[in-house]
């Protein structure tokens, strides 16, 4: 069994796996389209890692406003939490990912990964923090 993380944004979406052990998150790939709208492709090309993956859940970055209110983006997330469950049969997490963009930033910089280098790595890390921050949880609560 394997958990799958998603960074989801306008023009890009981030790709992590969990080992199968759900203890740790990697990057795996980040899936890019020309058009916002256009999710044709994007939601082929998950299921089809989903498949090769063996994955059995996918967690979803929601960015809820640091208000805790639900805004524009928030809202695409949950369209396209809709299809991706319609197009992979698997149930989908909902998972906060206030600040990750910024804490991805945050890791490369201090990585020492160039500015201009750093747009091709940010929704990756993004992903990774968004499945490790679920993943942790499960943990926590196997704990309690």
């Amino acid at each position: 069994m394997r958990i799958m993380g998603l960074d989801f944004g306008s023009k890009t979406v981030g790709v992590a796996i969990s080992d199968p052990l759900l203890i740790t998150a990697q990057g795996i790939e980040i899936i890019r389209r020309k058009e916002e709208n256009k999710l044709r492709r994007t939601l082929a090309r998950i299921e089809a890692l989903a498949a090769e993956y063996e994955v059995d859940r996918i967690v979803l970055g929601f960015p809820k406003n640091m208000n805790d209110t639900i805004g524009e983006r928030a809202e695409l997330s949950l369209e396209f939490k809709e299809k991706l469950e319609r197009r992979t049969g698997l149930p989908v997490v909902l998972w906060d990912e206030r600040l990750t963009t910024v804490a991805a930033d945050r890791a490369m910089i201090e990585a020492g990964i160039r500015r201009k280098n750093r747009k091709d790595y940010v929704d990756k890390i993004a992903a990774c923090l968004i499945l490790q921050g679920y993943l942790d949880s499960l943990c926590r609560e196997a704990v309690d």
